[in-house]
C-alpha cells in the first residue's frame, strides 16, 4: 500500500468517527434545525470523498483529467473552511471536537502534499483515464465511497426535513407572543427529545418561555428569537417572574457502559442542575409555584415476575437505575421545602419518530429483524411522546397533583409482544431472537435496561382521568408507522387533547 493510501484511508477513519461521535451522537446535528446548513456543507463534502474515493480506487487521470482531480480537492477545501466558519456561528465545540478537527487538517494537508506530484505527473500524460485497479486497496476504496455517499444522502434527506421544520416554526412564530410581563416557565433540556415538542406545546398555548442550554447558539437558532435561551442559571434576574420549572436534563442513559466514571456523569448531569435549580429559587424575588421534574421507571429497579408497581411501591436500593432515579427524585422534593409543589414524572420508553428507542427498532423492523431479547418476557413500560409532552402539560395545569406519577400508557405489554406489533405495524413478522447472555456480556449492568423491566400502571393517572391520546400500543405504533418524515406541528387546539434519556432508565 502507498504511503498516500495510508493517509487517505486515516482520514476517512477519523472523518468516519469525527461524525459518528460529535455530530451524531453528541452534538445530534441531525435533530437540530439550527444545523442545517452545517449538515449541507457535510452532506456535499461527503459526496466529493465519495467521487475521490472512487475516482482513485479504480484509474489514473491523466492530461487535462488531472484538473478534476484537483477541482475536487480544492472545492473540498472551500467546503471545510466554510464549515469551520458555520460551527463557530451555530454551536460550541468541545475541546476534543476542535483537536481532532486539527488533526483531519493536518492529515488533510499531508494528503495535499503527496497528492500533488501525482497530479503534476497525471497532467504531463495525454488526456486518457486509465485504468489502475490495485487489488485489495481499490476495493477498499469502493467500500467507502459508498459509504460516505450514504451518509452524504442521509445528511442532505435530514437538511430537507429541517427545512420542513423550519417552514412550521416559522408559523408557529407568527403566533401572537407572550406579553413580556407574564409570568415564564423555565424548561432545563428543551433540545432534547421531549423538550423540543414541550416547546412546540407551551409555545401554541402562548406561555412566555426561557430555555437554559449548554449550546446557546444553537438552541436560539432552534427557537427562534421569541424564546429567550440562557447559557447559565446565574443570567436569569432575581426580579425575573418564573411560574414553572419543568426539569428535562441529563446525560443520555443508553449507550457507553456504565462505568464508576459514566455512572458519576449521570448521577452528576441530573443532581448538580437541581441543585443549581434550588439556588436559582432562594435568588428569586417570588418562587415559582411548580416544579415538573423527569424521572423514569427504572425507580422500581427489575422487580420479581408478575410484581405489579405502582406509584407507591419502593425503590429497589443497590440497583443503579434504581439509584439514580430516587437521587434524582431526592434532590427534586428539596424543592418542597420553598413551598414548590413538586411532580415527579416516572417515564416509562418513550416512543418517537425523531429520536429515542424507536428509529433504531423501528429501522430494524421495516427490514424484518424485529427481534424477541432474551426470553421476551420482561415487561415494556412504553408511551407515546404526545403523551410524554401531555404528562408534563398536565402536570403544569393541575394544582391538585403532587409527588411520583407513572407517565406510562395503561396498555401494559412484555418485549415480545412490543416487537411483534412492531414488525406487524410494518406488514413484518418479528421471527429472530436474541440471546441473553451476548447482551449482558456486552453491556454489563445497563444491559438492565433491554432484558429487565417493569410492570408498571399508571395508577394516579387513570384515577385522575388523564385524557391518553395513544392509550393503546396499536395505535400509538400505527401512529408513529404513518409519514415518518412529516413535521410536527403543534397547534393551540392541541392543548386540550394530551401532554430525556431519563425514560431509557
Amino acid at each position: 500500500m502507498h504511503i498516500l493510501d495510508a493517509v487517505l484511508i486515516a482520514q476517512a477513519l477519523l472523518g468516519a468517527f469525527d461524525n459518528l461521535w460529535h455530530h451524531e451522537w453528541a452534538a445530534r446535528l441531525p435533530h437540530r434545525r439550527g444545523a442545517r446548513r452545517e449538515l449541507a456543507l457535510h452532506a456535499g463534502r461527503e459526496a466529493l470523498y465519495g467521487a475521490l474515493f472512487l475516482g482513485l480506487a479504480w484509474w489514473s487521470w491523466h492530461g487535462t483529467l488531472a484538473l478534476a482531480v484537483a477541482a475536487v480537492l480544492a472545492v473540498e477545501v472551500v467546503i471545510t473552511l466554510t464549515d469551520f466558519l458555520e460551527e463557530d456561528r451555530t454551536r460550541q465545540l468541545p475541546p476534543f471536537e476542535r483537536w481532532l478537527h486539527t488533526v483531519l487538517t493536518v492529515s488533510y494537508g499531508l494528503f495535499l502534499g503527496l497528492m500533488g506530484p501525482r497530479l503534476i505527473e497525471w497532467w504531463q500524460q495525454p488526456t486518457a483515464l486509465a485504468p489502475a485497479g490495485r487489488g485489495l486497496v481499490s476495493w477498499v476504496f469502493t467500500a467507502m465511497a459508498v459509504a460516505v455517499w450514504a451518509w452524504s444522502l442521509r445528511n442532505a434527506l435530514a437538511v430537507r426535513r429541517l427545512g420542513r421544520e423550519a417552514e412550521a416554526l416559522r408559523e408557529e412564530s407568527a403566533l401572537p407572543p407572550a406579553p413580556r410581563h407574564a409570568s415564564a416557565v423555565l424548561i432545563t433540556g428543551a433540545t432534547g427529545f421531549v423538550g423540543q415538542a414541550l416547546v412546540r406545546r407551551l409555545r401554541a398555548q402562548g406561555r412566555r418561555l426561557i430555555v437554559l442550554s449548554r449550546d446557546p447558539k444553537q438552541a436560539r437558532l432552534q427557537f427562534g428569537t421569541d424564546i429567550a435561551v440562557v447559557g447559565s442559571l446565574d443570567e436569569i434576574a432575581a426580579e425575573t417572574r418564573i411560574e414553572a420549572f419543568v426539569h428535562l436534563a441529563g446525560a443520555r442513559v443508553l449507550g457507553r457502559p456504565w462505568t464508576r466514571a459514566r455512572r458519576g456523569e449521570l448521577m452528576e448531569s441530573r443532581t448538580r442542575l437541581t441543585e443549581q435549580l434550588h439556588r436559582l429559587v432562594r435568588r428569586l424575588e417570588r418562587p415559582p409555584a411548580v416544579l415538573v421534574a423527569a424521572s423514569a421507571v427504572g425507580f422500581y429497579g427489575a422487580p420479581e415476575s408478575g410484581v405489579v408497581c405502582d406509584e407507591r411501591s419502593p425503590a429497589q436500593r443497590g440497583v443503579f437505575q434504581s439509584d439514580l432515579c430516587a437521587a434524582i427524585e431526592h434532590e427534586a422534593m428539596r424543592m418542597e421545602t420553598v413551598g414548590m409543589r413538586v411532580v415527579r414524572l416516572r417515564f416509562g420508553v418513550i416512543l418517537g419518530r425523531e429520536d429515542g428507542a424507536y428509529p433504531m427498532q423501528a429501522l430494524a423492523a421495516r427490514f424484518g429483524l424485529a427481534a424477541r431479547l432474551g426470553d421476551g418476557r420482561q415487561p415494556v413500560p412504553w408511551i407515546h411522546r404526545d403523551d410524554a409532552v401531555g404528562f408534563i402539560d398536565w402536570a403544569l395545569r393541575r394544582p391538585d397533583l403532587r409527588g411520583a406519577v407513572n407517565a406510562v400508557a395503561p396498555d401494559l405489554c412484555d418485549q415480545a409482544a412490543f416487537s411483534t406489533a412492531l414488525a406487524a405495524s410494518f406488514g413484518r413478522r418479528a421471527w429472530m431472537r436474541m440471546p441473553a447472555a451476548p447482551l449482558r456480556a456486552l453491556a454489563g449492568e445497563m444491559s438492565t435496561l433491554l432484558l429487565d423491566g417493569q410492570r408498571v400502571v399508571p395508577r394516579i393517572a387513570l384515577a385522575s382521568a388523564y385524557p391518553y391520546r395513544f392509550a393503546t400500543l396499536a395505535a400509538a405504533l400505527r401512529d408513529l408507522a404513518s409519514h415518518p418524515d412529516a413535521p410536527v406541528r403543534m397547534r393551540p387546539s392541541d392543548e386540550g387533547r394530551t401532554a430525556d434519556d431519563a425514560a431509557s432508565m
